[in-house]
């Protein structure tokens, strides 16, 4: 059963590729501060769970790091991608060094992983609001990626304690809301063009 871990991230990586290709089409346009603040949080707790001994269960927390910054990176080679930075940029930005600082000076991942949880919940903030104003800049397939290889990470874990479950759990909280503000968006914009 912890094995599916491996399965999520296939998966995960699979249903990714649809958001480049989104990307490169021009129908998806990421926030390169977003992404990029994802990257980070998601490697962060990442990193500090592996240093707590979570075992297999960290792999998806890792891929909701690694595909982020892949994502962050093609980002690049493309022109509807755009760099907003705001004051939420700020505090994520700020949150991701003191969630590294307060890690090294306390030696406790516990610190790390609840940075990187406030982290990467303040960058969600503009794609959930893009998703639910916007949903045609968005594609679901990655969020739904990123959703079933995280639940994934529930069945590998063998220890329930703050450091297996607390990222993975908030990061499933964060793509369900997204999925559904793209899903009602689109549906509400259908049902308008019907009018």
């Amino acid at each position: 059963m912890k094995y599916l871990v491996f399965v999520g991230a296939i998966i995960n990586l699979i249903l990714s590729s649809a958001y480049v290709k989104d990307m490169f089409r021009g129908k998806a346009k990421p926030n390169r501060v977003s992404w990029f603040i994802w990257s980070t949080s998601g490697l962060i707790a990442g990193f500090a769970a592996l240093s707590a001994g979570v075992g297999l269960a960290v792999v998806p927390v890792f891929v909701s790091g690694l595909i982020p910054l892949s994502i962050f990176i093609l980002s690049l080679f493309i022109k509807n991608a755009y760099w907003k930075i705001d004051k939420f940029d700020y505090i994520c930005g700020i949150l991701s060094i003191l969630a590294l600082i307060l890690w090294y000076i306390t030696n406790e991942p516990i610190v790390a992983i609840i940075f990187a949880i406030l982290s990467d919940a303040f960058a969600s903030i503009p794609t959930i609001v893009k998703s639910w104003k916007y949903p045609e800049t968005e594609s679901t397939a990655t969020y739904i990626g990123g959703l079933l290889s995280l639940l994934t990470s529930f069945a590998a874990v063998e220890i329930w304690n703050f450091e297996s479950l607390a990222f993975p759990s908030c990061s499933v909280v964060i793509c369900i809301i997204i999925i559904i503000g793209i899903k009602r968006g689109r549906f509400i914009n259908i049902d308008r063009s019907n009018k």
